[in-house]
């Protein structure tokens, strides 16, 4: 059946929704992005155990990382060693029972990673794991 029109009134395609579903999805994918770019910034080769579980980062997991050079860096900002044990105070202070995950380069210094968790146990935060890659899957 055919739709007559008068002739003032010319028809019109409604873009307001399709717009604002638009925005919405453009929203979703720049927000989601941003989140996987944190774990990728430092390079690094993680040890491998074979009995190594996944663990999903959360908001509230404090990412430790060690380079290859013992270069010390919390949720993908460089520091130093007080700006370490700053960074875990905040963390204890704001939540007691924060998971610390420490991701050391293979070739990291043992005495850079004894010394993350010798600030983490000054510090109470008893929570802490190693980062390693699953050496099962070769």
């Amino acid at each position: 059946m055919a739709v007559k029109y008068e002739a003032e009134e010319k028809p019109e395609i409604q873009l307001t929704s399709m717009m604002d579903c638009i925005f919405l999805m453009l929203i979703f994918f720049l927000v989601s992005s941003q989140l996987k770019k944190i774990e990728k910034e430092i390079p690094m080769k993680l040890p491998e155990a074979n009995v190594a579980r996944d663990v999903k980062a959360t908001p509230e997991l404090v990412t430790v990382s060690v380079d290859a050079k013992g270069g010390l860096y919390v949720n993908s900002k460089p520091v130093g060693p007080a700006g370490l044990r700053s960074a875990l105070q905040a963390a204890f202070a704001e939540k007691p029972d924060r998971r610390i995950r420490i991701d050391g380069d293979v070739f990291a210094p043992f005495r850079s990673i004894v010394q993350v968790l010798d600030v983490c146990q000054q510090e109470k935060l008893t929570v802490v794991g190693i980062h390693t890659a699953d050496g099962s899957r070769k």
